[in-house]
């Protein structure tokens, strides 16, 4: 009688030694990633390539916007109750707002990249179009966030099922007391990223984040924010490898001196600029997408470091509370 018809725990054991279980390589390892989940999904950089992207053109959930309804306290079209607001003296002008994102969506296909759009969103979150703040894209794939703003809590689960469609690699979701928007998050180098908190964003949120980095072996800068400033993403933007574009009156000493430390030389923004030019895009290294209003001086700063830049109009979609890089959310970008 053969071993295994003597004792079938047997085949058990002998399976186990044949496919053992085995940690390495990690699950954001390249090879890893390309076998089980058909793409190397995540991104460890702010300037690499875009190959995919997430956006999400506004629909009719901007409709909830009722210029009937106003919040006198801060001069903006809104409805406690009902949790929206459109911070504006104008009601919103969607078919402008459609026409500028559309050509932003058309920016993008002409530079090659593969651009998602979000399934499912629900008919009252009008900031839904800005896609950067519900997720944040690491190595091997996405942390879900949980949104502070309370008009935008909700807008998570259209992600996540967007997000397994697609067949990005889920992560995280960021949970209990943490608040975290992607667009207080931002990558400097491979080894290194930096979370601005302040009245989205808190730290139990960053720390959250952190915990996956640091399986990733990443260091994490947890910074504040300056006043009432919403995300870093209106001070701060990699542009190209070690060159980012600051704002500086948005962003605290210590971490603009902390980057000059690092080899990051900065590029700053004029003061007469459009403060949404540093919520522009960095398609490539050194390749920008941005808002029409920038200086010329900001412009030639940039040139002198060969930066090059395609410019489209975005001015009803700043209306809306965001810019170019708060649409955009890179799914896939190449290493630098």
């Amino acid at each position: 009688m053969m071993p295994n018809d003597a004792n079938p725990h047997w085949i058990y054991n002998q399976t186990i030694k044949m496919f053992a279980a085995e940690a390495s390589p990690p699950f954001e390892d390249d090879g890893e990633l390309t076998q089980h989940w058909g793409k190397v999904w995540g991104i460890d950089n702010d300037v690499g390539q875009i190959r995919s992207i997430l956006v999400h053109r506004p629909g009719p959930e901007m409709k909830i916007v009722d210029p009937a309804k106003r919040i006198a306290e801060i001069g903006s079209y809104g409805d406690l109750k009902a949790g929206w607001y459109f911070q504006s003296d104008t009601p919103p002008d969607i078919p402008k707002m459609q026409a500028q994102h559309d050509a932003m969506v058309k920016a993008l296909e002409a530079a090659g990249i593969d651009v998602h759009h979000v399934e499912g969103v629900d008919s009252t979150r009008l900031k839904s179009c800005y896609t950067r703040d519900p997720l944040i894209m690491v190595k091997g794939g996405a942390i879900v966030c949980r949104m502070g703003a309370r008009i935008r809590r909700g807008e998570e689960l259209a992600i996540t099922r967007t997000l397994a469609k697609i067949g990005v690699p889920i992560l995280r979701t960021i949970s209990g007391t943490g608040i975290m928007e992607g667009g207080s998050f931002a990558w400097i180098n491979s080894t290194t990223a930096v979370i601005g908190v302040g009245v989205r964003v808190n730290r139990e949120g960053a720390e959250q984040v952190g915990e996956v980095l640091k399986r990733q072996g990443v260091e994490l800068l947890i910074i504040p924010l300056t006043g009432y400033d919403i995300h870093i993403d209106c001070a701060f933007l990699m542009i190209d490898k070690d060159l980012a574009l600051v704002n500086p009156f948005g962003l605290p000493y210590d971490f603009m001196e902390e980057l000059k430390a690092r080899g990051v030389r900065l590029v700053e923004l004029d003061p007469a600029d459009d403060p949404w030019i540093n919520n522009s895009l960095a398609i490539a290294p050194g390749k920008l997408l941005i808002p029409e209003g920038a200086t010329n001086r900001t412009l030639d700063r940039l040139a002198s470091h060969g930066v090059t830049w395609s410019t489209i109009p975005y001015a009803a979609m700043h209306k809306n509370g965001g810019g170019i890089h708060c649409s955009t959310t890179p799914l896939r970008r190449d290493q630098v």
